[in-house]
């Protein structure tokens, strides 16, 4: 397992790495576990602003869970379920995680792999890349954590023809469908992801933490409370408001300090 999930950092972007690239990047349960290990401790470091995730190689994203693994790890009902807990914690800690997410998608993304692009916030796909959850044609279910990921991009009925049909699709479908944000000539995948994580990394990184957790409160359907609206106001008690009030008056790029 060791160096198939890397960590770069570069000042408040960090970059995370499934380096499989020989076997397409595709997931391990021990690669599951490392996704969910170093996204649990980049989502409590602060000095972290965006955090990229990618496959190695030119292949592949990632072509999904490690089909070696089925035999040792999916041999029955109780160790699937022992399987999927250990591999959905890994995806939940993506979704989870406080800072900004852009997954840079190059060539294959499917199955498990397209559940770990959909964790994220941002998807930035080469015009090259292809689609698709084929487990039926394996016999396999898609849980209902895993389904419900790609249902919040491109619906209940979306999802469901995904599934149902099983087919590998390319990125101007996956654009309709919402499973990708934008896509870039390969050429330019990794400028385009590079911009995208500098503008969040100047912004104000409070602000951004807010922002995910409120879109993510969004999804639930109970009445927000009168202390989850005030929330949306301790902005304004931040030396980051006083800061980009000021740069903003000055004429200057602001330098926010997260405080």
């Amino acid at each position: 397992m060791d160096g198939e999930i890397l960590l770069d950092r570069n000042g408040h972007i960090a970059t995370v790495t499934m380096n499989r690239p020989a076997k397409l990047n595709a997931l391990t349960m021990g690669m599951y576990e490392e996704l969910g290990r170093v996204f649990h401790q980049l989502s409590v470091d602060d000095t972290i602003r965006v955090i990229i995730i990618k496959g190695a190689g030119e292949r592949a994203f990632c072509s999904g869970s490690d089909i070696g693994d089925f035999d040792a790890n999916r041999s029955g009902i109780e160790q699937a379920k022992e399987y999927a807990s250990r591999t959905n914690a890994g995806i939940q800690a993506i979704q989870e995680c406080r800072h900004p997410t852009i997954a840079a998608i190059a060539g294959i993304c499917i199955g498990g792999g397209l559940e770990v692009a959909a964790a994220c916030d941002i998807r930035i796909a080469s015009d090259d890349s292809r689609f698709g959850i084929p487990a039926n044609k394996l016999g396999l279910t898609v849980a209902y954590e895993e389904l419900q990921l790609i249902a919040e991009l491109a619906g209940r009925r979306g999802a469901l023809e995904i599934v149902l049909e099983g087919r590998i699709f390319g990125v101007d479908e996956a654009l309709r469908r919402n499973l990708v944000s934008r896509t870039v000539p390969r050429a330019e995948l990794d400028r385009a992801v590079a911009d995208a994580a500098a503008r969040i990394a100047a912004a104000a990184p409070l602000v951004n933490r807010w922002h995910k957790a409120f879109a993510r409160r969004l999804a639930h359907p109970t009445p927000l409370t009168e202390a989850e609206l005030d929330v949306a106001y301790e902005c304004y008690a931040t030396a980051d408001y006083a800061e980009g009030a000021s740069a903003f008056v000055e004429k200057r790029p602001p330098e926010f300090t997260g405080r």
